[in-house]
């Protein structure tokens, strides 16, 4: 009997040294609000996942957490992004689905607010002050342009 159990504690423990070394589809991520725009972003969420305060013509990194990304893109990914951007004490608070632009590999997930409701989302490893980054900073417009 004793080397029956000695037998069923290594078996269980090979089994679960096997499921330990088995790879989740998916990554954790942390996610990035980066605006476009000339309004003030009070909060943002990508899939239930986010937080907020982002300035007009704000970049940060992705320090929100978290949530998690296929390791994999496929196309067609997409997740519902919804956001407030109030106008004065009032909240404007918008959803939409958006779809997950391609990546190679797992990073962070950022989203990007432009004027007109135009929503980007991207998955990057690097952060928006990075050269690699797939979309460029928001830059504030020379004075006498229109700030939205």
């Amino acid at each position: 009997m004793n080397r029956l159990s000695i037998l069923a504690c290594c078996l269980l423990v090979s089994g679960c040294a096997a499921l330990a070394k088995t790879e989740s589809p998916y990554a954790p991520a942390q996610v990035g609000i980066v605006n476009h725009t000339g309004k003030y972003i009070y909060s943002a969420t990508v899939d239930g996942s986010g937080g907020g305060n982002m300035p007009a013509w704000g970049a940060g990194v992705a320090n929100i957490c978290c949530t998690t990304i296929p390791r994999v893109w496929h196309p067609g990914m997409k997740v519902l992004v919804r956001w407030n951007m109030p106008e004065g004490i009032q909240d404007v608070i918008k959803e939409k689905v958006v779809e997950v632009e391609k990546y190679d590999e797992p990073g962070s997930i950022y989203m990007h607010f432009f004027p007109d409701d135009e929503v980007r989302v991207v998955v990057s490893w690097v952060g928006p002050a990075n050269p690699r980054y797939p979309i460029p900073r928001p830059v504030k417009p020379a004075i006498g342009r229109s700030s939205n």
